[in-house]
């Protein structure tokens, strides 16, 4: 057909085509083909023309219309567009005249059916695009899938080409070409591994991977004024403690930047957040996590608008790619002019790696004054073409892989002798190290040492921060072996995530699991922390509390390693998993366990340990769910024999807090108690301290339960899946201890012993309901306090603090020179 003829029939399709959208942007170039089909197609507000209306444009008459009666498709997409197909048996080729240059949308929809003798779910074709590779071998047994593309077209001709595998044929379903707002794509964006480098996208084509909106719900292609498909974030979230916000009403794009084009309102007005007005104190992250093929760099857009009432003031937070920052300390407030309901959003590039997974997390930040806050409303995640114009790993490049490594091998090979020599030297260097250790292992835990100072200044040579001025501690560990223990602190061993920093699960090369927390380098936030928690497990061995292993002070690191507890914390065992339920029986034995610890620190030394922040969170579980007390870096030494308490800040967490100290500033063993007392309360009920989520009357633990208490209908509190297992008598002295325990005045409390003595009672009548014949002992011999194991098996029953100090002891300065001789190997 002639050029006249030509651009008759482009100007008539495209007054059919035209789309009204609500942001007023209309494309120049819209070309809506429903391929295969002998009339128009109606979608929503915009028209599909019939394939043979653009048969002119179509390079090849050995192609075939075909068509099915119906569809049992279910698609986020009209169903209607996958009701016929266009068939090519060889090359064939769309030539679009383009009105307009810069970047253009592309979308092939497929549906394979089966036609006469075409079986579409046995075709395999290639497409491309000016001269990039958008599909390669492309096969889809079944279902359907709409690929979009996008890319700049400088030319006034855009040629899609569809060619078919030798013995095969290809097919396509509907297609679209549409310019694109000249804000949607930017021209470069930065690379998050090497800050400060940005990468051109100018002339390099974009796949859409995903379109997710946060906030459990999917946004569909009707919705958006550039009809693109946003999918529910539900399957791909990796984190529990969230709540989910709607507030679409709110968003605005008079305020900023951004408009319609860049994602709906629906996407800007749900959003997935932390979940910190139930936790207040909570210190985690939210993680999404995708698939992805390896070997390719990719755009990643955030997309973002405070849609609640936030705190007044700013609020921080960071967001991850994988274990890289994206954003640190991303203040929301601040970039929207503390506007409720302004949209933002930013791009970065993630470097292709060998990984076909990729995370995307956002978690409170250390500069936040405010309680912890995290939220995220929409993500895009966009492949980019790599430097052959391709967006499919082809055979050559395949080829060219195994190339390099033949030639890699090679070159492995020619340095073997130079590598040799050089292990010959790292060996005689590794045993001199190995014996320098050896040695500070064996008086690691001499007197001397123990009392190590803080040295405020900086080491010269590293101008880091070096925190102990003696090098002689015997905890200490190598930076690169607690690297290789936790396979260079893996986003995936991530176990925790606290004020002092992440916890890691390790394994060091003996096989020993270990917890790694690490605190933020580059810091002296925690500092004094840090050093208190080394101090404090250091001086103490007891069974019923957190074991240290180790330490790191290297340049800018504080890090501690202890042992591993597999349960977690006492607190997620009660109400933050859907792990089994525990009975009444274990939750007195773990209140024993954790009590025992606790009054091994108010009577093991001369001055008693104030832990300061006893909570559940800090009571840890082992793999036979032993509890040990963990977290001293708030501990206090307590006062003087000649003096009451110990005046000092306040300190700990929120609902845990013993009146007393709080107004008075004045510290005593009873403060723990206090605490103590709330942890009780925990177990008995099985809730938060604080839940902002319930009613008013609800909402502070000890005030609800004491209130009850009083009304004498302390079962309203209860735990229902304690109710009918727990008996009457062991609740009641359960609850007569916890409620001492939270007097008002620290001198109406009981001590710590005095709380385990009543805890074991309340064991002692649980297990004599359930097995009234039973008149052995609760606990065995060697667990209870007051029974000492002598070198020659006979035993004493005398109460003292001696055999406390004996309980569970274990030379540590043995421990770590066996840990460090087996690491050093």
């Amino acid at each position: 057909m002639g050029n006249v003829s030509l651009e008759l029939i482009l100007s008539y399709s495209y007054l059919f085509c035209l789309i009204r959208i609500a942001s007023g942007f209309v494309p120049v170039d819209n070309y809506l083909i429903d391929c295969g089909s002998p009339r128009n197609s109606s979608i929503g507000n915009r028209t599909f023309l019939a394939d043979n209306f653009y048969s002119d444009i179509l390079s090849t008459t050995q192609n075939i219309l075909a068509d099915t009666n119906s569809s049992s498709l279910s698609s986020s997409y009209d169903s209607t567009l996958y009701l016929t197909a266009r068939i090519f048996n060889q090359p064939s080729r769309y030539t679009f005249s383009m009105k307009e240059n810069g970047r253009h949308l592309i979308r092939l929809y497929f549906f394979p059916f089966v036609y006469r003798e075409h079986n579409m779910s046995t075709a395999k074709f290639s497409v491309s695009a000016q001269n990039f590779t958008l599909l390669k071998g492309f096969q889809l047994q079944k279902g359907s899938v709409v690929k979009e593309y996008s890319f700049n077209i400088t030319t006034n001709q855009l040629v899609l080409t569809f060619t078919p595998n030798s013995d095969s044929f290809a097919f396509v379903n509907a297609l679209e070409v549409i310019s694109l707002p000249i804000e949607l794509i930017p021209d470069s964006a930065r690379i998050v591994e090497t800050p400060g480098v940005y990468q051109n996208l100018q002339n390099r084509a974009l796949e859409t991977v995903l379109r997710v909106n946060m906030g459990n719900q999917t946004v569909h292609p009707q919705k958006d004024t550039l009809w693109r498909l946003w999918v529910s974030d539900d399957t791909f979230l990796k984190h529990s403690t969230v709540s989910i916000v709607s507030n679409v009403a709110a968003v605005t794009y008079k305020n900023g930047n951004v408009t319609e084009n860049i994602a709906p309102a629906s996407v800007y007005g749900t959003a997935t957040q932390l979940d910190s007005v139930r936790d207040p104190h909570l210190n985690a992250n939210l993680t999404w996590l995708f698939s992805v093929d390896a070997g390719f760099d990719y755009l990643v857009r955030f997309h973002f608008c405070d849609i609640v009432n936030s705190p007044p003031g700013p609020f921080f937070f960071n967001v991850y790619i994988n274990s890289w920052f994206a954003y640190r300390s991303f203040d929301l407030s601040g970039l929207t002019s503390n506007i409720i309901g302004t949209p933002y959003f930013f791009d970065v590039i993630k470097s292709s790696t060998g990984s076909s997974a990729l995370t995307v997390s956002v978690g409170p930040s250390s500069e936040s004054s405010y309680y912890p806050m995290a939220i995220l409303n929409g993500l895009e995640i966009m492949k980019i073409s790599n430097s052959q114009g391709s967006l499919e790993t082809s055979d050559s490049e395949i080829g060219s892989s195994m190339t390099k490594l033949r030639s890699k091998i090679i070159l492995i090979t020619g340095l073997s002798g130079g590598i040799c020599i050089v292990l010959v030297f790292v060996l005689g260097l590794f045993l001199l190290c190995s014996r320098r250790r050896r040695k500070l292992a064996a008086v690691g835990h001499s007197k001397e040492e123990d009392n190590f100072v803080m040295n405020q200044t900086r080491d010269k040579r590293s101008n880091s921060l070096a925190v102990f001025s003696s090098s002689n501690f015997g905890y200490r560990y190598p930076f690169t072996a607690i690297e290789e223990a936790t396979n260079n602190f893996s986003q995936d061993l991530i176990i925790g995530t606290g004020g002092f920093g992440k916890v890691y699960k390790g394994i060091f090369r003996d096989g020993t699991k270990v917890a790694v927390k690490r605190g933020q380098s580059n810091s002296r936030q925690g500092l004094t922390e840090f050093r208190t928690e080394i101090e404090m497990l250091s001086q103490f061995r007891h069974r019923h509390l957190v074991s240290l292993i180790g330490y790191c002070d290297e340049p800018n690191e504080m890090i501690i390693i202890y042992e591993f507890m597999e349960n977690g914390t006492l607190k997620s065992r009660l109400y933050c998993s859907d792990l089994p339920v525990l009975s009444w029986k274990r939750r007195l034995e773990i209140c024993i366990g954790s009590a025992k610890g606790l009054h091994y620190l108010h009577t093991g030394s001369t001055r008693a340990i104030i832990h300061r922040d006893v909570k559940s969170a800090n009571i840890l579980l082992d793999e036979n769910l032993m509890a040990k007390v963990a977290d001293f870096g708030l501990s206090k030494t307590g006062p003087e024999i000649d003096q009451t308490h110990v005046s000092t800040a306040v300190k700990g967490s929120f609902g845990y807090l013993d009146p007393e100290y709080l107004t008075r500033q004045q510290l005593t063993e009873k403060s723990d108690v206090y605490s103590f007392g709330v942890v009780m309360l925990e177990i008995l009920c099985g809730r938060a301290v604080i839940d902002p989520s319930l009613p008013r009357g609800k909402v502070n633990l000890v005030e609800w339960a004491m209130k009850w208490r009083e009304r004498g209908r302390i079962q309203e509190t209860i735990d229902p899946h304690l109710v009918d297992q727990a008996s009457e008598e062991s609740l009641c002295k359960f609850m007569e201890i916890a409620e001492k325990c939270l007097a008002e005045s620290g001198l109406n409390r009981p001590s710590m012993g005095d709380v385990l003595w009543n805890l074991e009672c309340a064991l002692q009548l649980q297990v004599k309901e359930e097995k009234p014949n039973d008149e052995d002992g609760l606990v065995t011999r060697a667990d209870r306090i007051g029974y000492q194991e002598t070198t020659n098996g006979a035993s004493t029953t005398q109460f003292s603090v001696g055999s406390l100090g004996n309980l569970a002891a274990i030379s540590m300065s043995k421990v770590f020179a066996n840990m460090v001789k087996e690491e050093m190997r």
